[in-house]
C-alpha cells in the first residue's frame, strides 16, 4: 500500500481503476502538445482586442488541473504548465465522453486538451475544448487551492509540492538558474576556462571546515567529501593554466541555519599574474553583470534597500572592528583587552585563541550583521588566513578580502600564498591547532607543498557562495529557499 493511504486517496484510486475499465491508460505516454499555455495566449491575443475566433484552428495544450468548476452540462478547468495558466471550457455538446470525464477528473490531474481559442463572457481568453484526456491521474489531493503551501518546513521537505502550488517558487529557481548561467557567461567572456576537480579527497583541504568522511571500498581507504576545490585548482595554476574557474558542490559537516547548508554550491576562480586588488575590480564588474541580467539596480533584502552600484565600500579589518564594531584602537593588539571585550559580548574565548582568532570572533559578533550595502573588508589577520599571501609591508596581515552584502559574507578572495616553505609552516600550525581540539583545522597536504615547490606564479583566487548570492539577489529569507532540496531532518512518522 502507498504511504498515507486514506479515504481521499482511496476515492481517487477507485477513479483510476474506472479509467482502466474504460480502456484508458491513467498514465499515458502518448502526448501531442502543439502550444504551451503562454504560446496559446500569445497566438490568440488578438481575440482580446475584438478579433474573430477561428473554430477550425485547433491546437492541443497540456498541463496540471489547478481549478475545476463543474456546472452540469458544462465545466471550466484551469490548467497550468511551466509557462503559466490557461482556462479550458468543457461542454457536454462538444465532448463525447463528457459525463465520464466529469466523474473522473480531479484537481491535480495532468490532462491534454484540443480546441480553439475564444473569449468568455467575463473576458477571459480560454480554450473551447473539443476533446480532453487524462494523461496522469493524481491519486493524492493537492493542498487547499487558494493559499497554496504556506508551511516553510513542508515547502522545503516536499519541494515538488511547493513548485506545484507556488508559481513564485518556480520563478525563483528559474532565476537561480539564470544567475548560474550568467556567472558562467561572465567568467568565460573574461577569458576563464571552466574545469572540474575531484569531489572525493584523500585529505580535506582548502578551507577551515569539518569534513564528511566516507569509505572507498575498492581502495580500502577513507575519503573525504570536498570542503573546497581550492588546492586542486591551484595545482592547475602550477601546471600552466592562467585563468580557471569551477562551479562546484562542497560539503561541510557542520551546523545548519538560515545561511548554512551542509551541501552547497560555490564558484571558485584563480587568476595568474594578478593580485587580490584585481579581484576586487573583477568582482564589482561581476555584480554589475548580474544586476544587468536580472534587470535590478536595487535589491530589497530583509527590509533593507541595497544598491549594487560600484565602487563598493571598503574597510580594513581593524578599522571595521573599531569604527563599526566599537572596539577601542588600543585593544586591537592587546590579547587580554580583546578577550575581555569578547566575553562582555558573550563570545567564548579559549586558551589557544590567538589575537587574530579573537578578532575574528568579535568581527562575527559586532561587525558582520551591520554590513548591509556591499562592503569589502581587507587586511585580514594572518592567523585566520592560512592559504593567503602575507602583506609585504605588514607580515601580520594577509593580502585578503571578504565581500559582505545584507549582513552576510558572500565572497572570499586573496593573493595566493605561493611560498612552499611558508605554506608548510602554516599547515604545521593548522595541524597543531587540530591536535589541540580544533575540528576545523586543516590537514597537512604534502602533495600540495610538492606542487608549490615546482613554482606557482603570482596568483589571486576567490570563492563566491552561489546559494547566499541567490538569497541576496532574490530577497529570500533563508538559504532553504535558494536550494531545491535543502538538508532536512528525517521526517518522523506517527505510529498508529
Amino acid at each position: 500500500m502507498i504511504p498515507d493511504f486514506n479515504e481521499y486517496v482511496k476515492a481517487r484510486v477507485d477513479k483510476l481503476a474506472r479509467l482502466r475499465e474504460l480502456g484508458k491508460n491513467p498514465y499515458e505516454n502518448r502526448v501531442k502538445r502543439d502550444l504551451s499555455a503562454a504560446e496559446f495566449r500569445q497566438k490568440h491575443a488578438g481575440l482580446l482586442e475584438g478579433g474573430e475566433r477561428d473554430e477550425n484552428a485547433i491546437f492541443s495544450v497540456a498541463g496540471r488541473v489547478k481549478l475545476l468548476r463543474i456546472m452540469g452540462k458544462a465545466a471550466f478547468a484551469t490548467i497550468e504548465d511551466q509557462s503559466g495558466a490557461l482556462q479550458l471550457f468543457l461542454s457536454k455538446s462538444e465532448i463525447d465522453e463528457y459525463d465520464e470525464i466529469k466523474k473522473l477528473l480531479d484537481v491535480g490531474d495532468i490532462v491534454q486538451s484540443s480546441g480553439y481559442g475564444f473569449v468568455t463572457k467575463t473576458g477571459e481568453l480560454s480554450v473551447h475544448a473539443k476533446s480532453i484526456e487524462i494523461l496522469t491521474k493524481s491519486i493524492r489531493p493537492l493542498p487547499e487551492k487558494f493559499h497554496g503551501v504556506q508551511d516553510a518546513e513542508l515547502r522545503s521537505r516536499r519541494r515538488y509540492l511547493d513548485l506545484i502550488m507556488n508559481p513564485s517558487a518556480r520563478d525563483n529557481f528559474a532565476l537561480r538558474s539564470k544567475i548560474v548561467s550568467q556567472t558562467r557567461n561572465f567568467f568565460e567572456s573574461n577569458g576563464f576556462l571552466e574545469v572540474e576537480t575531484p569531489m572525493l579527497h584523500p585529505i580535506p583541504g582548502g578551507a577551515n571546515a569539518k569534513p564528511f568522511v566516507t569509505r572507498h571500498n575498492a581502495l580500502g581507504v577513507d575519503r573525504y567529501l570536498r570542503v573546497a576545490p581550492e588546492l586542486y585548482l591551484k595545482r592547475l595554476i602550477v601546471g600552466g593554466f592562467e585563468a580557471i574557474y569551477e562551479l562546484n558542490r562542497c560539503f561541510r559537516n557542520e551546523g545548519m541555519d538560515s545561511t548554512h547548508n551542509p551541501e552547497f554550491t560555490t564558484i571558485e576562480f584563480y587568476w595568474a599574474y594578478r593580485t587580490y586588488e584585481d579581484l576586487i575590480v573583477l568582482t564589482e564588474k561581476f555584480f554589475a553583470s548580474l544586476r544587468a541580467a536580472l534587470n535590478a539596480s536595487e535589491l530589497n533584502f530583509k527590509g533593507h534597500a541595497i544598491s549594487l552600484s560600484a565602487p563598493f565600500a571598503r574597510y580594513g579589518y581593524d578599522e571595521a572592528l573599531n569604527k563599526i564594531g566599537g572596539v577601542p584602537v588600543e585593544a586591537l593588539e592587546d590579547r587580554e583587552k580583546l578577550a575581555a571585550i569578547a566575553r562582555e559580548n558573550g563570545v567564548e574565548v579559549k586558551s589557544e585563541h590567538t589575537i587574530g582568532a579573537i578578532k575574528a570572533e568579535l568581527f562575527d559578533a559586532l561587525v558582520e550583521r551591520k554590513l548591509i550595502n556591499p562592503t569589502f573588508i581587507v587586511d585580514f589577520p594572518i592567523e585566520i588566513s592560512p592559504l593567503a599571501r602575507r602583506n609585504d609591508k605588514n607580515p601580520r596581515l594577509a593580502d585578503r578580502f571578504e565581500l559582505f552584502i545584507g549582513g552576510y559574507e558572500i565572497a572570499n578572495g586573496f593573493s595566493e600564498l605561493n611560498d612552499p616553505i611558508d605554506q608548510f609552516e602554516r599547515f604545521k600550525a593548522q595541524v597543531a591547532a587540530k591536535d589541540a581540539g580544533d575540528e576545523e583545522g586543516m590537514y597537512m597536504d604534502e602533495d600540495y607543498i610538492t606542487a608549490l615547490s615546482y613554482g606557482m606564479p603570482p596568483t589571486a583566487g576567490e570563492g563566491i557562495g552561489v546559494d547566499r548570492l541567490t538569497m541576496i539577489l532574490l530577497g529570500l529569507d533563508t538559504i532553504r529557499e535558494a536550494l531545491l532540496f535543502p538538508a532536512m531532518k528525517q521526517e518522523q512518522k506517527e505510529e498508529n
